[in-house]
């Protein structure tokens, strides 16, 4: 017989489960799994702040594919973590968060640092749950790591009172990772309707004159990527994305006609209104993308593949509707285009050829019209924020590190819809950012974990100085683990983004976005121990990319640039403003 305590049932488990590194911060909840975790092979990183180490977490997540630990402690602590959780949810990432609870006794007696964790996380969470005994730990940790990475991935909670971590069990023996296919896990569509409607997406895509591939955050990994590059090699459709399926194609591919919404490119907008037929993979037709849903794809039929039904005919109609994930579906519909083609030979060639070239004269336009826009910028003296990001890569080389060797992540604001719109991401899992929820301070602690995990990489924060502010305290976690992470902050004196749409909607009336004082970010980050410099010296791209260890740039901007298009509200996206 084993006799192990609720603390130390978990620390084993995450080891079993392949947990080499878990974030967080102690608190009297949780100190008797901390002291468990000291004695383990898990290495902790102290973050300053919990919610920076949900956001680490994500960055492990996000860069890796694999679920990643984060540990709060009761009240404060948890409540902290909240919101990197919800994030976590609304983009799908896979997270299993460990917080202390106070004593069993104690609960529902507004005991110090009390707070309803479970009754708080169970909206913003894939699933949650609060232990009542150290037994039944043997069972909550291994269900919650399948919870997290099945189906479509998500956060799981685990609250556990402070009793229960002290409290001692007996059992047989340790249970074992439960085995985890990333297949939608309900209402899948298999057996005979898989074929039939694999076969009725195939023959669709041969007929349509005007098709386009739309493909988001359920794409976004290699093996979704090789589906696509299938489905591509049958037949070479047009692709747009979502912010979230930002490198599931190569930036340099030339039937990529970029991110769809608000902000996204007048090309790939043009080419969702003008389809006659959308394949839509891994994607919500959220609000961003879509805006007024009656003029976003008006005279398309839509194929929508995704592996949670819930999204499917919840915003937009599918005519035909294929619940499950991207990899086991995209093969399967490239050889059914494989054989109809066999049998029926060219269907469509000429005018997909035409559509086609439509796309790349949409994009030859849209160049130019970027081109000129950083043109008149540089000869204002005013460097264009799009031209700085596209050119990173190059900075990069420059001191001698590759661009594939490069994972960019970014904070929410302004510089984020100009990294989407301009750093030429080419590999999945490589551009990590807050999509749907959308959170300040993002941008930092996910840099911290993806550099964790991917040690070989330069890791390049892209953040504003709005943004910045909402996690700087992570400077000292970085500063303290020496990773290579990159910060480079574009600082216009104001929320950028809170600004742009005052500027165009509000008469110029900026209430509360223009910062009253400015704020020397250099000195800052050099009082936490971060190589710094300023974007505008000299030397600048040494200090930022050659060598090991964390650097900070800084690069003032005109708060006058404006990210371009831009969909007012009311409007089609193909009624987009260029500023």
């Amino acid at each position: 017989m084993i006799e192990a305590t609720g603390a130390e049932i978990v620390v084993r488990l995450l080891e079993k489960h392949g947990i080499d590194l878990v974030a967080g911060i102690p608190g009297g909840s949780v100190l008797p799994l901390y002291e468990e975790l000291g004695k383990s092979t898990i290495r902790h990183i102290l973050v300053r702040h919990e919610q920076a180490g949900g956001f680490l977490a994500q960055g492990i997540a996000r860069s890796t594919g694999k679920t990643a630990v984060c540990i709060a402690t009761s009240g404060p602590g948890a409540m902290n973590l909240l919101t990197a959780i919800a994030d976590a949810r609304c983009d799908s990432v896979p997270l299993v968060a460990i917080t202390g609870q106070v004593n069993t006794a104690l609960i529902g007696t507004d005991a110090f640092q009390e707070a309803d964790t479970f009754g708080l996380s169970f909206p913003i969470t894939k699933h949650s749950v609060m232990v009542s005994s150290a037994r039944e730990l043997l069972e909550a940790i291994p269900r919650a790591f399948q919870i997290a990475q099945e189906g479509r991935p998500g956060p799981v909670l685990v609250d556990i009172p402070r009793d229960i971590q002290l409290q001692k069990v007996s059992f047989e023996s340790w249970p074992q990772p439960i085995q985890v296919e990333k297949k939608a896990v309900r209402f899948r569509t298999d057996g005979e309707a898989f074929v039939r409607r694999i076969d009725e997406a195939a023959r669709a895509l041969l007929a349509a004159k005007q098709p386009v591939l739309y493909i988001g955050g359920g794409c976004n990994s290699s093996e979704a990527a090789e589906g696509i590059a299938t489905v591509r090699k049958e037949l070479p459709l047009p692709v747009v994305t979502s912010l979230m399926g930002i490198g599931a194609v190569d930036a340099e591919d030339p039937l990529l006609a970029g991110m769809i919404g608000m902000h996204g490119s007048m090309c790939a907008n043009r080419a969702m209104y003008e389809s006659d037929l959308v394949i839509a993979v891994g994607v919500r037709f959220d609000d961003r993308a879509t805006g007024v849903i009656a003029r976003f794809c008006p005279s398309a039929r839509i194929i929508h593949i995704d592996i949670d039904a819930a999204e499917v005919n919840k915003i937009m109609s599918a005519a035909i509707a294929i619940i499950s994930d991207a990899e086991s579906a995209l093969p399967a519909i490239a050889e059914r285009v494989r054989e109809v083609r066999r049998e029926k030979g060219t269907i469509n060639d000429s005018a997909l050829h035409d559509w086609n070239t439509r796309i790349r004269s949409l994009k030859a336009e849209e160049y130019a019209n970027d081109a000129a826009r950083a043109t008149n910028a540089t000869q204002s003296k005013s460097m264009h924020p799009g031209a700085f990001l596209a050119a990173l890569p190059s900075c990069a080389s420059r001191a001698g590190i590759s661009p594939s060797d490069l994972i960019i992540t970014t904070d929410v604001g302004q510089h984020q819809m100009w990294s989407a719109q301009y750093y030429p991401v080419r590999t999945p899992r490589t551009f990590l950012t807050s999509g749907s929820l959308g959170t300040m301070g993002f941008g930092l602690p996910v840099a911290i974990g993806a550099a964790l995990a991917n040690p070989d990489k330069r890791v390049v924060c892209i953040s504003g100085d709005g943004s910045i502010m909402m996690n700087i305290q992570e400077l000292a976690t970085l500063n303290e683990l020496g990773v290579n992470v990159t910060v480079i902050v574009l600082d216009n004196g104001s929320l950028g983004m809170v600004r742009q749409q005052q500027a165009l909607l509000f008469n110029r009336h900026f209430s509360a976005s223009v910062f009253e004082s400015s704020v020397d970010l250099v000195a800052i980050a050099s009082g936490f121990g971060i190589t710094c410099a300023r974007a505008e010296d000299e030397g600048w791209e040494k200090v930022a990319f050659a060598g090991s260890g964390p650097r900070f740039v800084r690069l003032a901007i005109d708060p006058e640039h404006m990210v371009s298009p831009f969909v007012p509200a009311g409007k089609a996206n193909v009624e987009a403003l260029l500023l």
